[in-house]
């Protein structure tokens, strides 16, 4: 199968399909953020979400015209990704916030970087022109992709979040999309 980004390009990644989520994949949507976020310190939530609450998150994407794709592999849902309007002050309107989550089960498969790259392509076909990525700086396979895709370090947020009774620092990674002037953009989100 192939994995087909918006620009139309290609990647072949037997045998995965990265579609759009809908309603029916929320229960994997709840088990992988609860498992790879709030487990984690990937995400900051501190308590499991309910489908309730995924099902909510998904309908918001979907009004606002901003993607949620999912990972599919031998119809099972694997990974997830979506992006975010980085803040609400209309200045910001040009710059995204992604989240990305693969199922515990299928790490270090090239799911992750998969969806990382339909994220980059959607967003840039968007008209976005930045991509920031918000990662616990102790996240290191997370830091790796970002830099092997073109991400740059934006700095270390100290001590900004408190989980798992400790602090921990937050790194900030940039990803420039385009250089053009900004155009109205292709979704209503930013």
């Amino acid at each position: 199968m192939h994995a087909v980004f918006p620009s139309g390009r290609r990647r072949i990644i037997l045998p995965m399909l990265i579609r759009p989520a809908t309603p029916d994949d929320v229960p994997a949507l709840t088990h992988i953020y609860n498992t790879q976020g709030v487990a984690t310190t990937a995400s900051y939530d501190l308590e499991d979400v309910d489908e309730t609450n995924r099902l909510e998150w998904l309908h918001e994407h979907i009004d606002l015209d901003l993607p949620v794709v999912v990972a599919e592999l031998d119809g099972r849902v694997v990974g997830y990704a979506t992006y975010s309007p980085f803040r609400v002050k209309p200045g910001y309107r040009f710059t995204v916030e992604h989240s990305i989550y693969v199922d515990g089960d299928y790490h270090k498969r090239g799911i992750g970087e998969a969806l990382m790259e339909w994220a980059i392509s959607s967003a840039r076909d968007s008209g976005i022109h930045v991509m920031v990525g918000v990662l616990d700086a102790a996240n290191v396979p997370s830091i790796s992709l970002h830099e092997k895709l073109g991400f740059v370090s934006a700095g270390i947020w100290k001590q900004v979040c408190w989980k798992f009774g400790a602090w921990h620092d937050v790194a900030l990674f940039t990803l420039i999309l385009s250089d053009d002037e900004p155009v109205q953009l292709a979704h209503g989100g930013c």
